[in-house]
């Protein structure tokens, strides 16, 4: 009897161990199918091969690999290695989001925020940015944070907004530190504090976003959290306009257009101002348009004058500038309309 049972469970024992080893043996397969997916990747011991990459986190992601799942949701996402399919992209961020992967979750709370791939949901994208946020994502935190701001799946809370900038902010994460430094400025949320936002404006500057130079360099200009110094101004406004910043390049067109903090040049303010007209900025459209009105920094063009006038006529905005900018263009179309007798 004795013998019987040792056997049974021997039998027992044997076949755990099985299970053990063959579990252990998955798991290997999964992970090296997924490290030999960023080898074709990153080029790591092999020649980079986008398709050969997505073909391995396939078999990884199949298996359950929640990294892996995330990556081919990335590929599926950009058509990077596959051809571009927001549908798949969703169902593995999703699998991956589920598995707590925070930055699935990240991102398919930011596929419900635009309507990608799936129907806008703004309380759904709320949801998975707080999964994330709550794991440590700075990216989601930032997300969460731009939710309570603007009210969005969430009823609008300056203080919670505040909160979550600062989280990530205190990380380094120069996007939440330039929303934190808004915040100081404009008193949302805390004690407004122009010192505050300037030191951190100052640190998300120095990391190169180029909103938080543009707004370092309104510091420096008006004198808001540091003694005021329009070459300083003008600095911060170059870096940021270099990197694209329409806002930048609008101020930084004034700077030459008026002589301010360098010497003044009307083409240096028509090259600039085009480059942020071309963004759509209706502040740089006016004011180009009055560059071909009147021939300053380029040759007369009435035609072109009058498009971008038009431009700003027809632009929409609740900003009372903006309206003042569209009521004067509006003058100025009427007055160069008119047929001359």
């Amino acid at each position: 009897m004795k013998s019987k049972l040792f056997l049974f469970a021997g039998l027992v024992f044997a076949f755990f161990m099985f299970r053990l080893v063959m579990n252990i043996a998955g798991l290997a397969i999964t992970y090296g199918e997924f490290f030999l997916g960023m080898c074709y990747y990153h080029g790591y011991g092999v020649t980079e091969d986008p398709s050969k990459a997505c073909e391995w986190w396939t078999k990884s992601a199949k298996r359950g690999e929640q990294t892996s799942q995330y990556n081919l949701a990335l590929c599926y996402e950009d058509g990077y290695g596959v051809t571009k399919d927001l549908d798949k992209a969703i169902e593995w961020y999703t699998k991956s989001a589920e598995q707590g992967n925070p930055s699935a979750q990240n991102n398919l709370g930011l596929c419900y925020n635009k309507g990608e791939g799936v129907t806008k949901d703004l309380n759904k994208a709320v949801e998975w940015y707080t999964k994330s946020a709550e794991q440590g994502d700075l990216s989601a935190q930032y997300n969460l944070g731009l939710c309570y701001e603007r009210g969005e799946g969430v009823t609008k809370d300056l203080s919670k907004a505040f909160e979550w900038y600062t989280k990530p902010a205190e990380q380094g994460y120069p996007v939440a530190q330039c929303s934190l430094g808004k915040c100081y400025a404009e008193g949302k949320g805390v004690t407004k504090d122009s010192s505050k936002a300037f030191e951190w404006y100052t640190k998300s500057a120095e990391q190169g976003y180029p909103v938080a130079q543009y707004n370092l360099g309104v510091c420096y200009h008006k004198g808001e959290g540091v003694k005021k110094d329009p070459s300083k101004a003008l600095e911060w406004w170059t870096e940021s306009a270099e990197r694209g910043y329409p806002d930048a390049q609008y101020s930084l067109g004034k700077c030459y257009a008026e002589g301010k903090g360098v010497t003044k040049d009307l083409s240096k303010a028509f090259e600039w101002w085009t480059k942020s007209a071309e963004q759509g900025l209706p502040a740089a459209q006016y004011c180009l348009g009055e560059c071909y009105e009147y021939g300053r920094g380029c040759e007369k063009d009435m035609k072109q004058a009058l498009q971008l006038y038009r431009k700003v006529g027809a632009c929409e905005s609740d900003n009372h500038e903006i309206n003042e900018l569209k009521e004067r263009a509006k003058k100025k179309l009427a007055k160069l309309s008119k047929p001359k007798v």
